[in-house]
């Protein structure tokens, strides 16, 4: 099944993330996992920040993994204008919260895929709409106490205990835990080939 999928070729995941590997591998493709360091400061729209992200990131697994499908991610939570990326501390992760409490708000993830072998790249950047309901200090506390937002955009994983406080959402479910899996299989369906 996964030559299949795969099509004879290498497939490479830029990305440490343990839930965008977990949602690869459901897809059924098999691939690699190459992490790198690239400077995450990006300035502009939240649309126009996750694809610089995500190219920054592919471009530097290019340079590592020749003649392979590389596959970067960037994810970034958006509020009225404002990004909120991974918390500094469990404290910021109490007032992203607090800002989320009631709310709507964006995810924006940054897709880059990109054939190192041909040079053709598809980027792009998807967009859900996620809608929090009233939330108390209590269930923050809560929350916040449990270690999962530590590492998560916007302070919460949609997929995890914050599942409880999304009232509705618009959009890939997938994309808000970091990769929007249809628009995905989309690309790779076309690059594959």
């Amino acid at each position: 099944m996964t030559e299949t999928r795969n099509r004879g070729r290498r497939i490479v995941l830029a990305s440490g993330s343990p839930r965008r590997r977990e949602l690869l591998a459901k897809m059924g493709y098999e691939f690699d996992v190459c992490t790198t360091d690239v400077d995450e400061t990006a300035f502009g729209a939240p649309e126009e920040q996750v694809r610089e992200l995500a190219r920054r990131k592919a471009d530097a697994a290019c340079a590592l993994c020749p003649d392979a499908v590389v596959i970067a991610a960037d994810t970034l939570v958006a509020l009225d204008g404002r990004t909120l990326g991974k918390p500094a501390d469990d404290a910021e992760a109490m007032d992203m919260l607090r800002a989320l409490s009631g709310r709507a708000h964006d995810v924006f993830t940054g897709l880059c895929v990109t054939d190192t072998r041909t040079g053709r790249r598809a980027l792009c950047a998807v967009g859900t709409r996620v809608v929090f309901r009233a939330l108390t200090e209590d269930e923050l506390r809560a929350y916040v106490a449990t270690g999962e937002p530590r590492d998560k955009a916007g302070a919460y994983a949609i997929q995890g205990g914050a599942g409880a406080f999304v009232e509705a959402f618009e959009g890939s479910f997938n994309n808000v835990i970091g990769l929007p899996t249809e628009r995905l299989r989309d690309i790779l369906d076309e690059m594959l080939g």
